[in-house]
């Protein structure tokens, strides 16, 4: 005999509304994690005298040049050798605008997309040549924030108090 809900037994009410709930809040645990990940990788590549470097131990220059020649575009990491610091700051900066949006729910589908567009350019660039690719951290990180691109950020966030507050004010959704 086999123990569980059986088919033609209704759900009760109770099991609905936490199912619903669960769903709701389903993408909340996930804009955290990568919130918090993104605004950690920015702040530690800021603090990081090291890695703000064009060359040395632990340089993003020095990075840079070890991963082209087994990167998928080099042309992308070319670009980016012509200043590897600000290349840097960049990232860096651009992982600390879409951690903050994230975990603020702020415009979330446009962090969603930076997070995206970085995560696939990592891929792309430095961790390429892991093998089997699912040891490199670059590709999961980019179809992580493809549910958040698609959703944006429904509850628990800035963009859900505006848009409550402009469909109490008349306004477009």
């Amino acid at each position: 005999m086999t123990h569980g809900m059986r088919a033609d037994t209704p759900h009760s009410e109770g099991d609905r509304d936490w199912r619903e709930t669960a769903t709701r809040y389903a993408l909340v645990p996930l804009r955290i994690f990568l919130g918090v990940t993104f605004v950690y990788a920015g702040l530690d590549k800021l603090t990081d005298s090291a890695f703000m470097q064009d060359a040395g131990a632990g340089s993003i220059g020095d990075m840079m040049r070890g991963a082209r020649d087994s990167s998928a575009v080099p042309a992308l990491i070319d670009m980016a050798l012509k200043n590897p610091v600000g290349f840097g700051y960049a990232i860096a900066f651009g992982e600390l605008a879409v951690g903050l949006g994230a975990l603020l729910g702020l415009l979330t589908r446009l962090a969603a997309l930076g997070g995206a567009l970085i995560s696939l350019s990592l891929w792309l660039t430095v961790s390429w040549a892991a093998d089997p690719y699912y040891y490199g951290n670059d590709l999961p990180y980019l179809m992580a924030w493809i549910p958040l691109v698609l959703a944006g950020a429904p509850l628990l966030s800035v963009d859900a108090a505006l848009r409550a507050r402009r469909s109490r004010a008349g306004g477009y959704r």
